[in-house]
C-alpha cells in the first residue's frame, strides 16, 4: 500500500508539473501571438502573469522589456533588460544590449549605458548604429557644445492623455489628441484611446486657444495623427490607420498598418475628398508627412522594403499634375537600423527629425541637418541638445524661423510612454559666445591663471572663469546687450572692456591684454581700471555713467570690509577759485553720500574738494581749452586709506 501511495503521489506530481508546463506554454503561445500583432498591452499582461508564477526565461524577459520599450516606458524596460543581462548573460542578441543602453539613459545612467553599448559593439551589432556611436564616443560633451538655445514651456492645450504632433496651419496649429475618445475602445499597442485631429488658434507669441475638432471627413473611429498643410491652406496630408470607406485593411499578420492620406478643403472650408496616397501598402506603414520648403517633395517615415531599420526617412516628388514619384530613401547619412521618424522641413530648408539610432540623451532625440536642393543631406547631423532633447522621447519638432517659435512633443514628464506625450512651445533664444585669450600687453605672452569675469551693464557679476594653460575663456551671453569683461591677475593691472553684443546668434572674440602693475599703490580707481567720475559743468549731481563706475567702488568695499576710501573731487578752471573750491566740496560730498546711501558706513569714508588746484592737463586759468579738455578736470578720485 505504501509503495502504491508513493507511486500515486509521484504520478500526481508529474501530472501537475506537466499540466502546469502545458498551461504556461499555452499562455506563452497566446502572448507571443499578441506580441507579433503588436498587441503589446495584452501580451505584457500574460508575460507578467507567467513571470509572477515563477516561470523564467530569456525569451520572457526580452519580450517583457520590449513591450515597455516599444511604448517608450523606458524605466520599466530597463528593469527587465537588466534582469535579462544578469540572469541570462549567455543568451542575449546584440540588439538587446542596445535597447538596454537606451533604456538606462532614460534614468540618466549614462556610464552604465555606455558600458552596455561596448557589449553591443563587441556583439556584432548594427553597423550604422555602431558607426555613429564610435565616431562620437564623447557624445555628451559634443551635444552640450553644439546645442541650440531654446526656451521651452508646456502648451495650454495639453490634456490628461496623449497630445502630440503639431503642424502649422496659417495662424493655427493642428495636433493629435486621444482625450476625446477616452470612453471608447483602446489601442492594443499602448492601451490608449484612438487619436483624432484638432486645431487651435495661435497668437504671435505661440500661445494656443480655442481648440476644436478638425471639421470634415478626417476623423474616424481609428487613429489620425501627424499632418502637413500646404501654404495655401487647401491641401492636408495626414496619417491614419489603414481605413478606407468604413473598412480596415491589414497585413498578412492581420496587423493594421499606418498610411498617409490627402484631404482638400471645399468652399465651405471643410476637409473632404479623402484620398489614399499611391505609395501606401498593406504590408508596411507610411506615416508622419512633411513638405519641403518649395512643396515639391513630400517627406515621411516608413518601414517599406529598402528600409535600413525599424523605420527610415523617405521622400517622393510631388508632380505638378498631382501625381507622385517613386519613394526615395534618404540613405545611411540619415537612417540607421533603429528609428528615424517625424521629419520636418523648415523654411530655410533644414531637415529636423527624431532618431534613437544616434548618440543622444535617451529615447528619441531631435536632430538637424541641411538639405541640398536635390533633397540630399548637405552637412553634418547635429543633436539639438537640451532643453529640446531629454532622457525620454522628443519628437514632432516644428519651427517657424521667421516668427522664431515652434513646438515639440515629448513624454519627458513621466514614465508611462505615450500616455505622457505633451506639446511644448519653444522659442529660440538669440545667444552669442564671448571668447578670447588673456595676454601680456607688451610681450604678447599668455597669462594663465587670470580670473576673467563677465558682468552686465550694471556691473553685476554673471559668470567667471580662471583661465587654464591656454589662457582662453568663453562665456555665453544674450544678443543685443552691453557687457563688461574684466581680467584680474596678481602683478597685473586689472583690465576691463565694454562689449556690445550683436543682434544675431554667433560669437565674438574679445582679447584681454593686461599691463604689469604701474598704478600708485593707493589709487583704487587705477587698480579697478575705473573710469573717472565726471560731473556736468557747474553741477555736483551723480550722472548715470558715474553710477556705473561708483558701483565698482561699492562692490570692492562690500567685498573687502577693511577697505577705507578717501574721495578727492576736482573742478575745471572756469569760475573763480573760491567758488570752485565750494563746488568741488559739494561733488566730494555727493559722491560720499551715494556710497553711504548704498550701504557703506560713513566711518569708512572721507571726502574733500580740491577745487581747481590739481589739473590733469594744461587747462588752468586764462588758458583756452575745449569742452572735452575741461571735462577731464571735473572728476572724483578714490584713494585707499591705511
Amino acid at each position: 500500500m505504501k509503495v502504491y501511495l508513493n507511486s500515486a503521489s509521484l504520478l500526481l506530481m508529474l501530472l501537475l508539473v506537466n499540466g502546469t508546463s502545458f498551461s504556461q506554454k499555452g499562455k506563452l503561445a497566446k502572448a507571443n501571438k499578441n506580441f507579433d500583432k503588436y498587441s503589446y498591452i495584452d501580451a505584457r499582461e500574460i508575460y507578467l502573469n507567467v513571470a509572477e508564477d515563477g516561470y523564467k526565461s530569456a525569451e520572457i524577459y526580452k519580450k517583457l522589456g520590449d513591450t515597455y520599450y516599444y511604448n517608450s516606458e523606458y524605466k520599466s524596460a530597463s528593469n527587465w533588460y537588466t534582469r535579462l543581462f544578469n540572469e541570462f548573460p549567455e543568451n542575449i542578441e546584440p540588439t538587446y544590449y542596445y535597447r538596454g543602453a537606451q533604456s538606462l539613459k532614460s534614468t540618466g545612467e549614462y556610464e552604465k549605458a555606455d558600458a552596455i553599448m561596448k557589449k553591443f559593439y563587441n556583439g556584432d551589432g548594427s553597423d550604422l548604429v555602431i558607426k555613429n556611436f564610435k565616431e562620437n564616443p564623447d557624445y555628451l560633451t559634443s551635444i552640450k557644445e553644439n546645442r541650440r538655445f531654446f526656451s521651452l514651456n508646456k502648451s495650454e492645450i495639453n490634456t490628461k492623455l496623449s497630445d502630440f504632433g503639431s503642424s502649422f496651419y496659417g495662424d493655427k496649429i493642428i495636433f493629435s489628441s486621444s482625450e476625446k475618445s477616452q470612453d471608447e475602445k483602446t489601442l492594443s499597442w499602448n492601451g490608449l484611446p484612438f487619436l483624432d485631429l484638432y486645431q487651435a488658434d495661435m497668437d504671435e507669441n505661440g500661445n494656443l486657444s480655442n481648440i476644436s475638432e478638425l471639421e470634415g471627413d478626417i476623423n474616424t473611429n481609428y487613429n489620425e495623427s501627424s499632418t502637413a498643410v500646404t501654404k495655401d491652406g487647401k491641401t492636408l496630408y495626414f496619417t491614419r490607420n489603414n481605413f478606407n470607406e468604413g473598412k480596415t485593411g491589414s497585413d498578412s499578420k492581420k496587423t493594421v498598418k499606418l498610411k498617409i492620406y490627402k484631404a482638400t478643403k471645399n468652399s465651405d472650408k471643410i476637409w473632404t475628398n479623402i484620398v489614399e496616397l499611391p505609395f501606401n501598402d498593406q504590408e508596411y506603414s507610411v506615416a508622419h508627412p512633411t513638405l519641403s520648403a518649395d512643396e515639391k517633395r513630400l517627406y515621411f517615415a516608413s518601414d517599406m522594403e529598402g528600409t535600413y531599420g525599424r523605420s527610415d526617412l523617405w521622400y517622393v516628388d510631388v508632380n505638378e499634375d498631382g501625381t507622385y514619384g517613386v519613394p526615395v530613401n534618404l540613405g545611411d547619412k540619415i537612417n540607421t537600423e533603429e528609428r528615424e521618424t517625424f521629419p520636418y522641413i523648415s523654411k530655410k530648408n533644414k531637415l529636423y527629425f527624431s532618431s534613437d539610432g544616434r548618440a543622444g540623451l535617451g529615447g528619441l532625440d531631435v536632430f538637424v541637418t541641411e538639405l541640398n536642393n536635390n533633397g540630399s543631406v548637405s552637412g553634418n547631423i547635429s543633436n539639438l541638445g537640451e532643453p529640446i532633447n531629454s532622457t525620454h522621447d522628443d519628437f514632432g519638432f516644428v519651427f517657424d524661423e521667421d516668427k522664431n517659435i515652434g513646438f515639440i512633443s515629448s513624454n519627458r514628464d513621466g514614465d508611462f510612454g505615450s500616455a505622457d506625450d505633451e506639446i511644448y512651445l519653444i522659442k529660440e533664444q538669440c545667444i552669442i559666445t564671448l571668447e578670447g585669450t588673456v595676454t601680456d600687453a607688451k610681450s604678447g605672452t599668455l597669462i594663465p591663471g587670470t580670473l576673467v569675469s563677465l558682468l552686465d551693464e550694471n556691473n553685476i557679476l554673471i559668470d567667471s572663469v580662471l583661465v587654464g594653460s591656454d589662457a582662453s575663456y568663453s562665456f555665453t551671453a544674450e544678443c543685443d546687450k552691453i557687457y563688461n569683461l574684466r581680467g584680474v591677475k596678481t602683478d597685473y593691472t586689472p583690465k576691463e572692456k565694454t562689449v556690445k553684443s550683436p543682434n544675431e546668434t554667433g560669437s565674438i572674440i574679445v582679447p584681454l591684454n593686461l599691463d604689469l602693475i604701474g598704478c600708485p599703490p593707493n589709487d583704487l580707481g587705477c587698480r579697478l581700471t575705473l573710469q573717472p567720475i565726471y560731473f556736468d559743468f557747474d553741477k555736483f549731481n551723480i550722472r548715470t555713467d558715474a553710477e556705473i563706475e561708483l558701483a565698482k567702488i561699492l562692490a570692492a568695499m562690500l567685498k573687502y570690509k577693511e577697505l577705507n576710501i578717501h574721495i578727492e573731487s576736482h573742478t575745471d578752471s572756469r569760475g573763480n577759485d573760491s567758488y570752485n573750491k565750494i563746488l568741488s566740496e559739494k561733488r566730494a560730498q555727493s559722491t560720499l553720500k551715494w556710497l553711504v546711501d548704498n550701504g557703506i558706513n560713513t566711518k569708512r569714508l572721507s571726502a574733500k574738494g580740491y577745487g581747481e588746484t590739481q589739473h590733469v592737463n594744461k587747462c588752468s586759468n586764462d588758458i583756452k581749452c575745449s569742452k572735452e579738455d575741461h571735462q577731464l578736470n571735473r572728476r572724483s578720485m578714490f584713494i585707499i586709506q591705511d
